[in-house]
């Protein structure tokens, strides 16, 4: 069952109440991270995904959650926050999408080994065009 708008709306709803700029939830429904775009103050989804399997393995093709500019560091000068034969974790970062003047992490929600790595740094990326492959273990 996927988070539906309601959930949406109750945790924007409870970010302003409590002046929370960003909040990551996972539940059996799935997996949502916003944050509070302080210029407009409105709340921007980062990324949005269902669990995985607890016992899957094999191959899964991380996609883009959003529209934007690639970025594989945090900085021009930076180390990529991730590389060929890397070893990921669930909440890992592993690019950065910088999409209407936002930086979006964007965390790993597999573990497992980056095999390919689809996209240069200071590319722009479509919704759903593929970013990584990652072997999970």
């Amino acid at each position: 069952m996927p988070i539906d708008f309601d959930d949406i709306d109750q945790l924007v709803e409870r970010m302003r109440a409590h002046g929370l700029a960003e909040v990551d939830l996972e539940n059996a429904k799935g997996r949502i991270r916003l944050r509070m775009n302080e210029t407009a103050q409105s709340v921007m989804p980062v990324t949005v995904s269902k669990p995985a399997p607890e016992a899957a393995t094999g191959p899964v093709v991380v996609e883009s959650p959003l529209v934007g500019i690639f970025y594989r560091a945090s900085a021009p000068d930076a180390k990529p926050f991730v590389s060929i034969g890397d070893t990921v974790s669930p909440g890992d970062v592993l690019c950065i999408i910088e999409a209407m003047k936002q930086m979006n992490d964007i965390p790993s929600v597999h573990a497992g080994t980056i095999e390919e790595v689809f996209v240069e740094n200071g590319q722009p990326v479509e919704y759903g065009q593929r970013l990584f492959t990652i072997s999970r273990r």
